[in-house]
């Protein structure tokens, strides 16, 4: 193993040169989230302990009821995500990682 280098920034180059294409890849897909600034909220973001109310129950039950007698009128998951400009695989990737 290298010296350790001063500047952080130059012992990340230094390993990288050493490491396989497929851990590249893999430290590309984790740089990546961690410069988007959604990935990096929702990491930091507080674990949700807060109990869900009954009517919070009874609005999701009226919804799925809605969706269950209306299935012409949703809209697909698919779509959903272009409009965010994410595609099926990134999200399972993304999922992946998790």
């Amino acid at each position: 193993m290298p010296h350790a280098a001063t500047n952080p920034k130059q012992e990340a180059h230094e390993f990288i040169e050493r490491i396989s294409f497929a851990q590249a890849s893999a430290v590309v897909t984790l740089i990546t989230s961690m410069l988007d600034p959604v990935d990096r909220a929702l990491a930091n973001a507080p674990f949700e302990d807060e109990e869900i109310s009954d009517e919070e129950n009874r609005t999701d039950a009226a919804s799925k009821a809605w969706l269950a007698e209306h299935p012409d009128q949703g809209i697909p998951f698919d779509d959903i995500l272009a409009e965010l400009g994410v595609t099926a695989e990134e999200l399972r990737q993304r999922q992946d990682l998790a």
